[in-house]
């Protein structure tokens, strides 16, 4: 395979597309869930992105690989099985490497063998597509899921706590002088939604093709 088609109009497409027009979060809805309940702080949010990513990238491959092999019946089971394996071997990564995160994101990472976010894209890509085309749809759709992730964490964690990955910025940057408090509701699980919600305004107001006609 030559450099060029490895590197196609299509194939980058399915890198970039995920990033905004076709957002697995603010456009198809889906993974809500970990955007609610993991974006208290940067560091976990950081953490979950990376882990679906490598989780994404390599079920991508490994389900593209087997496509020839896998009966129909019993599909859905082995992707299952591909998932859970990938998020044992991120579990015990994490527990060994960064306990603390660990332990804050608690369920949460099990979780990911049942993100309709990676299911979807074996369903719908890997089972009907060349490993590196699988590959470039789970890297893209797994950056479009985790900047959306980090992009939360971020406001939450500045306009809520004051800090960034536990630095003061707030406080060094001499804000709390000029009469700023932090904003407890920030914190909260509904502030996460409401924080998607203006993302997707944002995202939809500069792009008129994401704009919904009736």
């Amino acid at each position: 395979m030559s450099k060029n088609s490895l590197f196609s109009k299509k194939n980058k497409s399915l890198l970039t597309d995920p990033l905004d027009d076709n957002n697995p979060v603010t456009v198809q809805v889906l993974g809500i869930c970990s955007a609610l309940a993991i974006t208290v702080q940067l560091k976990p949010a950081v953490v979950m992105a990376l882990s679906v990513i490598f989780v994404m990238c390599v079920a991508n491959v490994v389900v593209s690989l087997m496509r020839n092999f896998i009966p129909s019946r019993i599909r859905i089971i082995v992707q299952l099985v591909v998932i859970a394996s990938l998020v044992i071997i991120v579990d015990e990564v994490l527990k060994a490497y960064v306990y603390d995160v660990s332990k804050e994101l608690s369920v949460f990472v099990g979780l990911i063998i049942t993100n309709c976010i990676i299911m979807g894209r074996l369903e719908a890509f890997a089972l009907a597509n060349s490993p590196w085309e699988s590959f470039l749809d789970g890297l893209g759709n797994a950056f479009g899921y985790g900047w959306i992730l980090i992009a939360v964490a971020f406001f939450r964690e500045l306009l809520g706590a004051g800090t960034l990955y536990g630095y003061p910025v707030l406080e060094k940057l001499g804000v709390y002088e000029l009469g700023y408090e932090n904003n407890g509701m920030m914190i909260l699980p509904p502030m996460a939604l409401v924080t998607v919600g203006v993302i997707i305004w944002i995202q939809r107001m500069r792009n008129q093709k994401l704009i919904e006609t009736n």
